[in-house]
């Protein structure tokens, strides 16, 4: 969450991007893996020696304590092997070491899930991207000229449904209530648009729990069916799953700590919080390994899309509309951040992130079995991204990911 410690919007569901923090790489970095995102890597990735592998688990244990999370663990691929390394335990006061068959909750990383499936639709010719919202979802706010587009790239002037809504009050107050993506959306109804469709980028969860609807309403299958036929099965993502209103997650799993919905800061076990508050936004379940897998499909698009939507996916975080940066841009369901594609992720007790490096051919995966963030109020660190920095440093040595705060509008 962020540094309030009640229920803030932006921390209810995960929102992690790195769009607009400062110092960044240099101004090229997105366009160069924009043009290679679903070509052979062209740079050499760093070799894992014993020296760099003990840098990487230096990362993972210097979070860990300085976070003070229950538990770190990270996956780096590249196309000359692979490191994997784990901090600390899976649940908090115990015992029980954190492995790569652990299930975590992976937050906003579902919004990738998301914008592929909503682009395979365009691809079959079942959407548009100029289809407008009422079409599907009528009565939301601009719904009669926000279109498909617009909602991938967080540009409809939606609110967040994670924001001071009734929604939120009824989860802080108990945090097992299910909920349909119905009631999400319809709790920001009343509230005026932020601004025309396409003007600015705005991170709202809202948009992707409507983009979870669209799906819905033109396959005629839940969002559990379409996201394994079209997704986990043919990727052999057999560990990921949507949970809907289960508050369970497989065995075995990490449990996550949190200060979420507690004004004095309390810490809490997070684990079966109910994850349909973060819906089509952020409710997906998955491993280390399947993590990985689904990295190498987002950032190249194999298995998963053809190459012409899959490059349209990766030009879009060329987007010039602001507050967008070269540097930190959102796309169609796909961030750039300094020459890494990807997405970050938090829900109450986790925070993830996933990177895929386009010129090396490497994939970071982050899991940590909490939210807690550090530093200033006004521009809060999350764990998993602080670990991202640092393991992406000594894989990119040179270059730059300086991750976005957890609390920026992309997060």
């Amino acid at each position: 969450m962020r540094h309030t410690k009640a229920m803030s919007g932006a921390a209810a569901i995960g929102l992690a991007v790195a769009l607009l923090s400062a110092g960044c790489a240099s101004s090229d970095s997105s366009s160069s893996s924009s043009e290679s995102a679903s070509a052979s890597p062209s740079t050499s990735a760093v070799a894992f020696t014993p020296e760099v592998e003990a840098e990487l688990q230096r990362v993972l244990d210097s979070v860990r304590e300085e976070f003070n999370a229950p538990g770190v663990q990270a996956g780096v691929w590249t196309p000359a092997g692979q490191w994997v390394g784990s901090s600390g335990v899976a649940k908090e006061g115990s015992s029980q070491p954190v492995t790569p068959a652990d299930h975590t909750r992976i937050g906003s990383i579902t919004k990738t899930m998301t914008g592929t499936v909503t682009l395979q639709l365009i691809d079959e010719g079942k959407l548009s991207y100029d289809d407008v919202l009422d079409k599907y979802v009528p009565g939301m706010q601009n719904g009669d000229t926000v279109t498909i587009k617009n909602l991938l790239e967080m540009q409809t002037g939606i609110p967040t449904y994670t924001g001071d809504t009734s929604v939120v009050k009824k989860y802080s107050a108990d945090p097992t209530t299910a909920f349909t993506p119905q009631e999400l959306v319809d709790s920001v109804k009343k509230q005026p648009a932020m601004f025309a469709p396409g003007e600015q980028f705005f991170y709202s969860n809202t948009n992707y729990v409507l983009l979870g609807m669209v799906i819905e309403k033109v396959t005629g299958k839940s969002i559990s069916d379409n996201f394994s036929e079209r997704l986990f099965t043919p990727l052999g993502m057999a560990d990921t799953s949507v949970p809907g209103t289960s508050t369970d997650l497989p065995e075995p799993y990490l449990s996550g700590i949190s200060e979420q919905g507690d004004p004095l800061g309390t810490v809490k076990n997070a684990t079966n919080w109910n994850p349909s508050f973060a819906s089509t936004a952020g409710e997906v379940i998955s491993t280390l390994d399947d993590l990985h897998k689904w990295g190498v499909a987002l950032g190249t698009g194999q298995g998963i899309l053809s190459a012409g939507t899959q490059q349209m996916r990766v030009d879009s975080v060329n987007t010039t509309v602001p507050p967008n940066t070269p540097e930190r841009s959102y796309g169609m369901g796909i961030v750039n951040t300094a020459g890494w594609l990807g997405h970050t992720g938090e829900i109450p007790g986790y925070n993830t992130v996933l990177n895929y490096q386009p010129d090396t051919g490497t994939t970071i995966a982050i899991m940590v079995n909490s939210d807690i963030t550090q530093g200033p109020e006004s521009k809060p660190v999350a764990p998993a991204v602080a670990a991202f920095e640092g393991l992406a440093a000594i894989m990119t040595p040179g270059g730059s990911a300086s991750p976005t705060a957890s609390g920026s509008p992309s997060s």
